[in-house]
């Protein structure tokens, strides 16, 4: 069995009153979700979640190391995954995709994005985020 391990985070901003989200389009498979990515050599979970999301979408983030939520699955046979996610303030709003991982990004409204993002536990986490977010 390969043990494969990401970190991400839920990247928010308060705009105009609202807390918006920053979603994600993966290019490879056309789902909406968060930017994540694989742990590196040393990094912490957090580290990760930080080069990642710069990397991803160009943005710099603060993390949040008390809301902290997992996802586990299998994307293929013999491999099983987990996905750490925080939540993130973002410092910087202006985004550039990453051509070879991301087709497209959206600041999306927190309440809206459980109608845009692909899987049920994406939208489990933006519930938890909610709270810990407002």
């Amino acid at each position: 069995m390969i043990n494969e391990k990401s970190c991400g985070a839920i990247v928010y901003r308060k705009h105009h009153g609202n807390t918006e989200i920053l979603l994600i389009k993966h290019v490879n498979s056309g789902h909406w979700s968060f930017p994540k990515g694989h742990v590196e050599d040393n990094e912490s979970e957090i580290e990760t979640a930080q080069r990642e999301i710069k990397e991803e979408t160009g943005i710099d983030v603060i993390v949040d190391p008390t809301f902290r939520e997992t996802v586990c699955y299998s994307p293929k046979k013999d491999t099983s995954k987990v996905v750490v996610y925080f939540i993130a303030k973002a410092k910087n709003y202006d985004f550039v995709p990453q051509e070879e991982e991301v087709s497209e990004i959206r600041w999306v409204e927190i309440g809206h994005a459980l109608s845009i993002l692909t899987y049920e536990n994406d939208r489990s986490i933006v519930n938890k985020a909610k709270s810990a977010i407002n």
